[in-house]
């Protein structure tokens, strides 16, 4: 098993691939396949990164995922891990992985008891506004951008703290996903894009930098 949290460096120094998370359940795991190739480049041209602009798609079971210390989920449905799958889940984030769960809607009430299976003692807490993943490069005082209209609700960024450290953010009601996607997709207005991909590059700066700005 390789180490998980790369230096700092090396986000720097050496071609990196952010993860997709493949899971069960029937949830359409690969939506947004615009989205992560997207983000990588702009995260190379406003951190100075050097993530690769293919993205690994591995199976949350596998022994693959301690080879990349940032995963992304999304969809629109079902979520579910079987026993073996949230154990290697839960080692995982344990042990310094990072994963960003971005509701495409309709995630929500799977996403909750599927997180719940990894870590049974922990909860999903609302970060506060002044939390650092929103006051990195860009800064966002009023927490999430809203990028997508879904039920007329305002974003909100949770998050499971394991031990003092954030090892999952989750994002609902924005779909930062859709915002990252190539501009013809969604045709969001250019101003929505680059909200999304700039706490796209705040969660990445995050992760890999601490509070680093």
């Amino acid at each position: 098993m390789l180490a998980i949290f790369l230096p700092t460096a090396d986000v720097f120094s050496q071609k990196i691939k952010m993860g997709l998370l493949v899971y069960g359940g029937g949830g359409d795991w690969y939506a947004n396949p615009t989205s992560l190739k997207n983000l990588a480049k702009f995260s190379n041209q406003n951190l100075g990164t050097n993530f690769e602009a293919a993205e690994a798609r591995i199976e949350v079971g596998s022994a693959e995922i301690f080879n990349y210390p940032f995963f992304h989920m999304t969809g629109h449905g079902r979520v579910m891990f079987n026993e073996a799958e949230a154990a290697n889940l839960r080692t995982y984030l344990s042990a310094g992985g990072f994963l960003h769960i971005d509701d495409n809607y309709g995630m929500d009430k799977f996403v909750r008891p599927a997180m719940k299976k990894v870590f049974p003692e922990l909860d999903f807490v609302e970060l506060p506004f002044n939390h650092p993943i929103y006051h990195q490069k860009f800064s966002f005082a009023n927490g999430l951008p809203k990028i997508h209209e879904h039920d007329n609700s305002a974003p909100k960024g949770f998050g499971l703290i394991c031990q003092g450290r954030l090892v999952c953010f989750y994002s609902v009601e924005t779909d930062l996903g859709d915002g990252w996607e190539d501009p013809e997709v969604h045709k969001d207005p250019e101003e929505k894009r680059k909200q999304a991909l700039q706490m796209g590059c705040n969660i990445l700066q995050y992760v890999f930098m601490g509070d680093a700005k």
